[in-house]
């Protein structure tokens, strides 16, 4: 049942991959030179969406993977879709308006904790055994 998991990794990584060709081209767009990092808003927005998914990534991948192994591959992928969603959400939100991030960032941060609870369950159950 790898192959689930595998695919929400694939998933996860193509919408990085989206989101940080989206910066290079609003780079462009609004003629912010590098190695400026500040400039237009639309801009900086952009940005910030690239910055705080790739920080979310490396919290996201561990866990999606730890949850497959120790508790359910199936669930764990679902609940990674569902992060997958939220992340959407959190840029088409966050390109528009700061405000409009809060129910992407919440949907993909409530999808995290519950990897990592699963996760550590899953793990205990396991030394218990």
């Amino acid at each position: 049942m790898e192959i689930y998991p595998s695919l929400v990794t694939i998933a996860a990584l193509t919408l990085y991959l989206i989101i940080t060709l989206n910066v290079g081209r609003t780079r462009f767009k609004y003629k912010v030179i590098p190695p400026a990092t500040t400039g237009d808003p639309n801009f900086e927005r952009a940005l910030r969406v690239q910055q705080n998914t790739l920080e979310q990534m490396v919290f996201f991948l561990p866990l999606l993977w730890l949850f497959c192994f120790y508790v359910n591959p199936i669930w764990g992928s679902l609940i990674g879709t569902f992060w997958l969603i939220g992340r959407l959400l959190y840029a088409l939100g966050y390109y528009q308006a700061a405000e409009k991030r809060i129910i992407g960032f919440a949907i993909s941060s409530l999808s995290s904790l519950i990897l990592l609870v699963g996760s550590l369950i899953g793990m205990i159950l396991v030394l218990i055994k």
